[in-house]
């Protein structure tokens, strides 16, 4: 196929939209695009947006400005927005009237018929506005092409949306109402990928545990996962995210049992303070995370978690920053990502009283990572001469680079280990220098 131009796409956020700008880069090297390094050299500039944190919002507007000159210079390049943020209320109007430049709008919930959208513009070479706006997502039956960041990992969509309305949060209000996919069109993505090689597949939704509640058939998220490892091939699915109210026995039990799946959860609890989780609307309380950890724990012994973390809460006393610092001294996490509460307009928590000054926010997420990276620290030094499957995903001049399933680098010595990249390994770990763990095959 004779190249068309050259693309390049910005993406912002979670991995649900690194795995949408997988599908938008499938459709535009189908229509003989090619992608490109740099974004002053492409004739496509895409920006997949997320609008979960402030921060991110105002970052990718300073980089939507950013294109004007380039767009000034190269007056054929089309400049497309799309993702959460523009699927916001009015927030299409906001992005033409500031950014005039900008040739296509459309919404998180309808980036599979970009193609269709960009057909359009090229044909009467006008604004298209394609926003569907407070819409649930909406699924293209025709199979659309998808250019995968990764030939060992791949992400597969399996519920859209979400119903749990947490008070801080706007993707409800940005991806719509759960949307669960039917397990047969789960089934075979599943097969095809690990069929063309991929070694780790990660299932994706805003709550995974209420994937099947919306579906007339038998099957919920631990009926699904069962079937999944049924499947023939050496491969390995992980999951995210989980919401630790749905988090059923039945999901420990096949994970527990199923050597095919991750012994890596993430569980956000975003709070350990009761009144903080109450304000928050997530409908369980410390007590209750406490208690599903310690199951999961029993059940899964190696297992590793990790999770999501928000301080500054509106509301959110020194004693209620303090019952957080307890519970993650209890939990013992590999990881936890920490962020600041902000605010996000349309949200309930956006019009809360006692908002927490930002000294006061970065203090407490300062304190927190340190206490976090201490104990990330201290676990993975108690991982030395433990035994580990890991996935040798690179090498470099010296070592083969692996890493464990919650994501943390282990090297391999190349003199004396006789490995292939993507490959699945049995490693004994042997030492933890500056940061990365060291391993050797058994």
């Amino acid at each position: 196929m004779k190249v068309r131009g050259y693309y390049y796409i910005f993406t912002y956020g979670c991995q649900m939209n690194v795995h949408e700008s997988e599908k938008l880069a499938g459709v535009l090297n189908s229509k003989g695009y090619t992608a490109t390094e740099k974004p002053e050299d492409a004739d496509i500039i895409v920006f997949n947006t997320c609008c979960i944190r402030e921060s991110a919002e105002q970052k990718i507007l300073g980089n939507i400005g950013a294109i004007k000159p380039i767009k000034k210079n190269k007056k054929d390049l089309i400049v497309a927005v799309c993702g959460c943020m523009s699927q916001q209320s009015n927030m299409a109007g906001y992005l033409k009237q500031k950014f005039p430049f900008i040739d296509i709008i459309f919404g998180a919930n309808n980036v599979e018929y970009f193609g269709e959208y960009l057909d359009r513009f090229l044909e009467q070479r006008k604004f298209q506005n394609m926003v569907i706006a407070d819409k649930d997502y909406i699924e293209n039956k025709n199979a659309i092409s998808m250019a995968r960041d990764s030939k060992l990992h791949a992400f597969v969509n399996i519920i859209y949306g979400c119903n749990n309305f947490c008070t801080y949060c706007i993707v409800p209000f940005v991806r719509g109402r759960e949307h669960s996919r039917a397990p047969a069109d789960i089934i075979k993505e599943v097969q095809t990928l690990v069929n063309m090689g991929y070694k780790v597949i990660t299932l994706l939704g805003q709550n995974v545990n209420s994937y099947g509640k919306d579906l007339t058939e038998d099957i919920n998220f631990a009926k699904l996962l069962e079937q999944i490892t049924a499947l023939d091939g050496d491969f390995e699915i992980r999951f995210m995210s989980s919401h630790p109210k749905d988090l059923s026995d039945d999901v420990i039990d096949v994970i527990a049992n199923q050597p095919k799946i991750s012994r890596a959860i993430h569980l956000p609890v975003q709070s350990g303070s009761n009144s903080v989780l109450k304000a928050m609307n997530r409908n369980y309380t410390r007590e209750n995370y406490l208690d599903l950890v310690s199951k999961i724990k029993s059940k899964i012994p190696n297992v590793k978690l990790s999770t999501d973390i928000i301080v500054g809460f509106p509301g959110e006393t020194d004693k209620d920053y303090q019952d957080t610092v307890d519970l993650i001294e209890k939990v013992q996490y590999s990881n936890a990502f920490i962020f600041m509460y902000s605010k996000r307009k349309g949200t309930i928590a956006e019009k809360m009283e006692n908002q927490i000054a930002i000294d006061v926010k970065r203090k407490r997420i300062h304190d927190l990572l340190n206490i976090q990276h201490e104990i990330s620290d201290k676990i993975f030094r108690n991982l030395i001469n433990k035994q580990e499957r890991v996935l040798v995903e690179d090498e470099n001049k010296d070592s083969f680079i692996a890493k464990l399933q919650c994501g943390k680098i282990i090297l391999i010595d190349k003199k004396s280990n006789d490995l292939k990249v993507g490959s699945f390994a049995e490693v004994k770990l042997i030492d933890y220098v500056k940061g990365d763990l060291i391993g050797k095959t058994i």
